[in-house]
């Protein structure tokens, strides 16, 4: 009970730190929280990024990423937790850029219980993308592109909704981008015996099955 109350009164003052609505004093309309996540995003040009966020709010998202968009350029975003949404360069920053979101209010609404699951996230010990069931895939070999171009044969260890296990005779550099059959995600961890990929974006539940094809 006594540890039940504990984590109540953190996500109380937690939730209390990490304000969506008007904030006085504040520019935006909406107040920004740090959350990191991995995504990909298209420009007028129709050509898709790697990115990840800096921080985000209902209203507007800040990224870091290679290629910068013009402002008032139209971008379309996939993030990882959250899915697509859309909007418009508002800035250019030192590492990427800022986006102004085009939202309903009930996209609005959605978009700041996401946040405030995120930005929760560690402090409360929810779980995380490891958490989700993994599966052992039929058909376990794999193209593996590495970020320098080269292609590798890897083998996949097993497979969850935001990522993969692999064996590889090559072991790429952590943090770097790799292409798992079709699907891009990034090096986030190593394990005796191979190391964990995490997805740019998470695989669609529908299509979540031994059988499947990365």
């Amino acid at each position: 009970m006594v540890a039940m109350l504990a984590v109540d009164s953190e996500r109380r003052r937690t939730l209390t730190a990490y304000p969506f609505g008007d904030a006085a004093g504040d520019r935006r309309l909406h107040q920004r929280v740090k959350v990191a996540v991995l995504g990909r995003y298209m420009l007028s040009d129709r050509r898709e990024y790697p990115c990840q966020t800096v921080d985000m709010s209902p209203g507007g998202v800040r990224l870091t990423c290679a290629v910068m968009g013009e402002v008032g350029e139209r971008v379309v975003l996939y993030l990882e937790f959250i899915g697509r949404i859309e909007g418009v360069v508002a800035r250019q920053t030192q590492g990427g850029f800022a986006v102004r979101l085009a939202a309903s209010a009930r996209k609005r609404d959605k978009l700041a219980s996401q946040l405030t699951w995120l930005a929760n996230r560690e402090i409360l010990g929810l779980p995380e993308g490891r958490s989700h069931e993994r599966i052992v895939p039929d058909k376990p070999m794999v193209t593996l592109k590495l970020e320098n171009g080269r292609e590798v044969v890897a083998r996949l260890i097993d497979i969850s909704l935001s990522g993969v296990a692999i064996q590889c005779p090559v072991q790429p550099p952590m943090g770097s981008v790799v292409t798992v059959g079709s699907t891009p995600g990034r090096l986030v961890r190593f394990f005796d015996g191979g190391f964990g990929v995490q997805f740019m974006l998470p695989l669609s539940p529908d299509r979540f099955h031994a059988g499947m094809t990365l």
